[in-house]
């Protein structure tokens, strides 16, 4: 009896745990999911746009409400925007605030208005170093060294947190190309200032020399705006000097803008050779042929490794599937795909992987790369196998 008693008991409070469980799930998903949208038999789906546009909606209002901090509203906007594109899941496919699309096409453009530094934080001493300056640039024209130490800009302090805001200062915040800046400089324990001007600084993307037995080298870092020029440049100095082979380093070469990639294999290929294909969403395929007459026509080997990428690759490819170089080194990185820039009302930039292309011979490169003619991994015998190569 008592024990029935007890059963009885246990059974009560079973169900009032249960129902308290129930109703504090029903309230929690009222309270806190409004946004959540329940989709019964018949009805139209809700559209993508009506989705995002409810549950920021929601969250923007739940923070202007909860949230103890302040909120700027900027900031907000711009880390939705970052998040909606990066659930793509695409690693190409990016949003650019305006402070990164200045970035970015300071990268790509390959000039910008500065001094010509690069700096690294000292965290051992809390000050901002110097690590090298760039050729020709008003920092080199002014004396300022590598381990040189930045303490002060025009009397202001700057740490290690304040990298970001030095350099913006230092460059001018709208380009003030011709004015004058004063750093204070700490060197071998001494203090002293340096005036430097403000001036169009360019970054060298390409760089050449003359090797043994009349054999070129030309080193490809980047392909900005002005880099077919520059290499074509650089090409005939080379030639003038006597230079009877060539070898094209693109080893870490990252890649950069795809016309320029183009434009130096115009160079090598024949009028009306495939240099590129190209395929967008819809699948239609768009063709990319050489315009003018070979113009190189000596000897050449490429250098590259599994850094070698994308704008990289649709050169090593073009040139490697017309018979107009062989390739030494590593498998190339595999970056198949080709992005689209597109400029926003707020300053920003969207881009967007648009297509994927495809060797002359219609190979798929993303995610596989390009094949070496040589498979070789130590960077010094990558050259001396060029070289014998060549030699031959």
């Amino acid at each position: 009896m008592k024990e029935n008693i007890m059963q009885a008991i246990y059974k009560v409070l079973m169900v009032i745990v249960v129902v308290a469980i129930i109703t504090f799930v029903v309230i929690s998903v009222v309270n806190y999911d409004n946004s959540v949208k329940f989709i019964l038999p018949g009805q139209d789906e809700v559209s993508l746009d009506e989705q995002i546009e409810g549950t920021i909606s929601r969250i923007t209002k739940i923070l202007e409400e909860e949230y103890i901090g302040e909120i700027n509203n900027e900031d907000l906007i711009n880390g939705a925007i970052k998040g909606l594109v990066n659930g793509l899941g695409d690693e190409y496919t990016e949003y650019y605030t305006p402070e990164d699309l200045k970035a970015f096409e300071t990268s790509t453009l390959g000039s910008y208005v500065g001094i010509g530094v690069y700096l690294q934080v000292d965290t051992e001493n809390n000050t901002i170093k110097i690590i090298d300056t760039i050729s020709d640039s008003p920092a080199e024209k002014a004396g300022l060294k590598e381990e040189d130490r930045i303490l002060k800009v025009d009397g202001k302090e700057y740490n290690i947190d304040q990298l970001d805001e030095l350099v913006d200062y230092v460059q001018g915040e709208k380009g003030e190309e011709g004015t004058e800046v004063t750093l204070t400089i700490l060197r071998d324990g001494k203090t002293f200032d340096v005036k430097v001007r403000r001036d169009t600084v360019h970054l060298k993307y390409v760089q050449s020399t003359m090797l043994k037995n009349n054999i070129g080298y030309i080193e490809l870092v980047s392909f900005d705006e002005d880099c077919s020029k520059d290499f074509l440049d650089e090409y005939n100095e080379l030639k003038k000097d006597g230079a009877k082979a060539l070898i094209i380093d693109l080893r870490d070469n990252g890649g950069g803008l795809v016309d320029q990639a183009l434009e130096i294999a115009d160079l090598f290929c024949d009028k009306d050779e495939t240099m590129l294909i190209t395929m967008d969403k819809k699948e239609n395929k768009d063709i990319k042929k050489a315009k003018e007459p070979q113009t190189i026509t000596m000897p050449t080997i490429l250098l590259t490794n599994k850094d070698t990428a994308s704008a990289s690759e649709i050169l090593a490819a073009a040139l490697k599937e017309n018979d107009k170089a062989e390739i030494v080194g590593e498998t190339t990185f595999g970056k198949g795909v080709i992005q689209e820039l597109i400029y926003l009302s707020n300053g920003g930039a969207l881009k967007v992987t648009s297509a994927e292309y495809y060797t002359p011979n219609e190979n798929r490169i993303n995610e596989i790369g390009v094949k070496p003619d040589y498979e070789i991994s130590d960077i010094e015998e990558q050259l001396n196998k060029a070289i014998e190569l060549l030699n031959k």
